[in-house]
């Protein structure tokens, strides 16, 4: 049994890993009623599926832009110090959108202003946050430190769009946001109390230079594009949460709206619950594409099935694919990838995960308004699975990466172990 159940070592041997976690908890919680909130708002002031998709457009040039910014400045600064600024300022924005909805008659522009301020701050911020996971953690209990990340943000993901749904359906859209601003002040609390990671003392400078550097490093790397590659074209082909407020009305059952954007965590959750057996794996890769593949066959089944409640099954398996790519992508990064550069491979992961759901907000909307919101889940799933089909044709050596013998790894591991 204790083979299956997640494995605590993380959690016991690390105190900024425990805050961390514990941070990150709050901050998912809040977020997540704020991400269920901002569309049903478009959609309540437009009714427009192309009005809440165009939602991932204006994410999509600050998320690029300081995205790989934050990156190199990551490898420059404290990376504690990122986080914490950084919060504050997603802090503020949420006040922003809570005067919004208290307005008598809320304005649609400042949602979209937000939108892209949240984008440029999570930008800012990724790079810090998931390079710090390699500092703080052991290098033997990487997959079980992702694992545990997981499971937090999967506990946040199943409550906060449940009660979301419920708060903005009884409530309005304002107390939605109230909690996201109090979720922000409690975090910025706990980041205070996270120890310094001032960066080496030979660090360069955030530039154009150090930012090439890391491209190319991630370019030399046919394991790491292959990462990279799979999940953007797997977020992009299908990512169709963005227009679940008119899949949930196709089907005739809005109340499951909230139960919509927590059933991939439920999935992903369970999967968590059982990922003891993960910090035995060596081969990561297999993990990265069965998991991507895994989500493209349910999206394609959540599109076709009519029945809410198996559209609901479907879309908790994705969760489970989605999590076990991730699971594999987040332990090659951090089995891999040298210190000095780990900031700048942040950001390019960054955007590996992040511009393809922006990007599959803009199609999802886009084709649910030419094709219907069913046809544009389940066309986008079929998609998916042929797009990670052909990049593990063409990148072979992910599939056969191999943590035991792999040269990168090997040599992380020994800088670890003599750290």
């Amino acid at each position: 049994m204790s083979s299956i159940l997640p494995d605590l070592s993380p959690w016991r041997s690390t105190r900024d890993f425990r805050l961390l976690w514990i941070q990150g908890l709050v901050t998912t919680f809040g977020s997540f009623m704020a991400l269920v909130a901002l569309p049903l708002q478009i959609k309540d002031l437009t009714d427009s599926p192309l009005a809440v998709g165009a939602m991932g457009a204006v994410e999509l040039v600050p998320l690029i832009v300081f995205g790989l910014y934050g990156g190199a400045l990551a490898d420059a600064v404290d990376r504690r110090r990122v986080i914490l600024l950084t919060e504050a300022g997603l802090g503020l924005l949420a006040a922003v959108l809570l005067v919004n909805a208290l307005l008598p008659e809320p304005l649609l522009w400042p949602l979209y202003v937000v939108a892209a301020g949240v984008s440029a701050l999570a930008g800012l911020q990724r790079p810090a946050l998931d390079s710090l996971m390699a500092r703080i953690v052991p290098h033997d209990q990487l997959t079980a430190a992702a694992a545990l990340n997981s499971l937090r943000w999967n506990v946040g993901a199943i409550a906060a769009p449940a009660l979301a749904g419920l708060v903005v359906a009884y409530a309005g859209h304002a107390p939605a946001y109230a909690v996201t601003v109090f979720s922000f002040v409690v975090s910025v609390a706990l980041c205070t109390r996270i120890a310094p990671a001032p960066p080496a003392h030979d660090a360069q400078k955030p530039s154009l230079r150090g930012l090439a550097e890391g491209a190319r490093f991630a370019w030399s790397r046919p394991v790491l594009l292959g990462t990279y590659a799979i999940d953007m074209a797997a977020m992009f082909f299908a990512f169709p949460n963005t227009i679940f407020p008119f899949l949930a009305e196709d089907l005739d059952a809005e109340w499951s709206l909230g139960l919509m954007y927590a059933a991939g965590a439920v999935g992903s959750l369970l999967l968590s619950l059982t990922s003891g057996w993960t910090s035995r794996v060596r081969r990561h890769g297999v993990l990265v594409v069965f998991g991507a593949a895994g989500w493209g066959l349910a999206i394609t089944a959540a599109g076709w099935f009519a029945n809410v409640w198996l559209v609901l099954v479907c879309l908790a398996l994705a969760g489970a694919g989605d999590m076990l790519s991730g699971l594999g992508r987040s332990t090659i990064w951090n089995q891999t990838i040298p210190d000095e550069l780990r900031g700048r491979l942040a950001g390019i992961e960054v955007l590996s995960y992040s511009v393809g759901p922006q990007l599959g907000q803009v199609r999802a909307g886009a084709a649910a308004g030419w094709t219907g919101t069913r046809a544009a889940i389940w066309s986008g799933g079929l998609a998916c699975v042929a797009s990670v089909a052909a990049l593990t044709a063409v990148l072979p050596k992910l599939l056969s990466y191999d943590a035991s013998t792999d040269e990168d790894a090997v040599r992380r591991r020994e800088v670890s172990g003599a750290g």
